[in-house]
């Protein structure tokens, strides 16, 4: 397989068990591959208004042209219509995915209608196969990968993507997880998937990657010119250290943590130091792992090693830990003890849903529990009480369960939940989507609200806050940023380029690390260009499927609780919101 020939995509239709191969050139040329393929495949396959938990959703996989040929190009690209928000579903992932995708041989995968039966599809190269999966439908997303990876070869070059028991029942943040610690996330992969009846897709890889005869010094130079920055500067140091939750108490100390359920921006000292990224490294940090062809190790797990039967008789449980989990699964919700937040991260992946929503829905019951809006009769007996650990748990499993109705409108996220029950003013979501851990100023707040995924990685308002403490700027400059940031990163997932290395591949090395693959003609004016396009078309789909910039519902919250930069005011940020729309020419 050349290095600049990735474009095959594998069709899979469910309802029919029917398999078929394209060339699709004019996708990949045009779009280099990850969210730039993706959005045009989702375009073409999900029919206007379709339901997203219905046959006719499809569920995309891209990988792009540097996948498993360069350092930290890691990740796979996840598009679908979201059932959390009813538009644009997108979530990346790294692990084995991108690698076993590309050296299976594809560039995309689409997973089209809705078996009759539960399946898992075995991808072997060009080897495809439709398998019961009824015996593992039911089980959480662990032990499936336990199990697929004694019955299915390709040890070592292969991906299982999964769902848990979340899945199954179709939570709208119910996620896909691969190699145990990595995850699909946000909005709603793994509810599409158990929709179509797909408990899992294992992908190995049984082909190599040739590069072109009078590329390959080429290709040797710039691949090294990576490695050095990735491995010996400071570029990605920081993911290897610590980590992302390394920055956790520092933004806390400045005012921009959502503290039970953004009551505050700051949690107690006490707390702050409790959960910050060097006391966990200390006390619970067991080992680093990597996503395939990555050096940098960023992924950090935590052991927890507690007393089950008396006796000296215990268990020891690992789970990966980061600075969103810790602010969801801990500041969120008023926990006082690291252990009870990794034991409350545990819980979350077992049963398979993102731990960002499923926080932040958490956080809104327990107020609205508080305030009286919701009852011991609505939550199945359940007393909801800021860092509750077993009331949580046991929350989360009801969740999944869904006993009663208001555990079925909790499954549908904290936006539905809110409009049944109240309390929509400290229910934070934005686009439908629940809210990341920032509260650092107004950036933050347009990137969640216009951002075409509703994600802080969408253009990193946060970031951009940050740098303007203690700067004069205006609204129109705030905005113009974040749509730059944001169509930039377009072109980084479509490449497929982990965000983490965002500062390693600059336009001149992304130019310099195509050409080495006989990708030629890019320059960073068409990748910016590219970009563009790329993020239109996204805007594009979610106002066709009724998206609308002018109809945002914006918590009040988030105007009474000072940021770093003070208080906000919601006719700025609403300004800021009419700006971006008409910089993009629609919505």
């Amino acid at each position: 397989m050349k290095a600049n020939d990735m474009n095959r995509v594998l069709y899979i239709d469910l309802t029919k068990k029917d398999v078929r191969t394209e060339e699709r050139a004019d996708l990949f040329d045009a779009y280099l591959g990850g969210s730039g393929v993706a959005i045009k495949l989702l375009d073409e396959e999900c029919p206007k208004g379709a339901d997203p938990l219905s046959a006719s959703n499809p569920l995309i996989l891209a990988v792009g042209p540097l996948s498993a040929l360069y350092p930290s190009a890691s990740k796979t690209v996840a598009m679908f219509k979201s059932p959390l928000t009813g538009n644009l579903g997108e979530s990346h992932c790294g692990g084995r995915s991108a690698m076993a995708i590309k050296l299976a041989g594809y560039g995309a995968i689409v997973v089209k209608g809705s078996s009759d039966i539960p399946v898992y599809l075995a991808i072997h190269g060009d080897d495809v196969k439709f398998k019961d999966a009824s015996s593992i439908w039911g089980m959480e997303a662990v032990t499936v990968g336990r199990v697929l990876r004694e019955v299915e070869t390709g040890a070592g070059v292969r991906t299982i993507i999964r769902t848990g028991t979340a899945g199954g029942k179709m939570v709208r943040y119910a996620c896909a997880v691969t190699e145990t610690y990595r995850h699909f996330g946000r909005l709603g992969l793994g509810a599409v998937m158990g929709s179509k009846k797909l408990k899992a897709l294992v992908i190995s890889a049984d082909k190599s990657v040739e590069i072109p005869k009078d590329k390959r010094k080429d290709y040797k130079k710039i691949y090294d010119e990576i490695q050095e920055v990735v491995v010996k500067t400071d570029a990605m140091e920081k993911y290897h250290d610590l980590g992302t939750s390394g920055k956790i108490y520092d933004l806390n100390k400045i005012g921009g943590m959502a503290y039970k359920n953004l009551q505050s921006a700051r949690a107690p000292e006490k707390i702050a130091r409790e959960f910050s990224g060097e006391s966990i490294a200390e006390r619970y940090l067991s080992r680093r792992i990597s996503c395939a062809h990555c050096p940098v190790g960023c992924v950090h797990l935590a052991s927890l090693r507690e007393l089950y039967e008396p006796g000296y008789y215990f268990k020891t449980t690992t789970m990966p830990y980061d600075n969103e989990t810790i602010y969801a699964l801990g500041f969120m919700l008023g926990m006082t003890k690291a252990e009870d937040y990794l034991r409350l991260i545990d819980a979350v992946d077992r049963v398979g849903m993102d731990a960002i929503s499923t926080g932040v829905t958490l956080a809104w019951a327990t107020e609205a529990y508080e305030k009286g809006l919701i009852t011991k009769e609505h939550t199945d007996g359940l007393e909801f009480t800021w860092g509750d650990v077993q009331v949580y748990s046991k929350a989360i499993d009801k969740i999944v369960d869904m006993p009663n109705e208001f555990y079925q409108n909790l499954a549908q996220g904290v936006e539905r939940a809110s409009s049944v029950y109240g309390g929509q003013d400290y229910a934070l979501a934005f686009g439908g989507n629940e809210m990341p851990e920032y509260h650092t100023g107004i950036a933050c707040y347009v990137n969640n609200l216009t951002g075409a995924r509703h994600s802080h990685l969408d253009s990193a308002g946060y970031d951009l806050d940050q740098k303007l403490i203690g700067k004069e700027f205006s609204i129109e400059e705030v905005v113009e940023k974040l749509l730059k940031e944001e169509e930039w990163r377009q072109i980084l997932s479509s490449l497929v380029v982990c965000f983490f290395a965002r500062k390693v591949y600059t336009p001149e090395v992304i130019t310099k690390a195509l050409d080495a693959l006989g990708i030629e003609n890019w320059t960073e004016e068409k990748l910016e260009d590219l970009g563009r396009v790329i993020h239109r078309a996204k805007m594009d789909f979610k106002f066709r499927e009724g998206f609308n910039l002018s109809k945002l519902r914006i918590p009040k919250r988030i105007f009474e609780v000072p940021t770093p930069h003070g208080f906000l005011k919601e006719e700025e940020l609403r300004k800021a919101i009419a700006l971006y729309k008409d910089k993009i020419g629609s919505g």
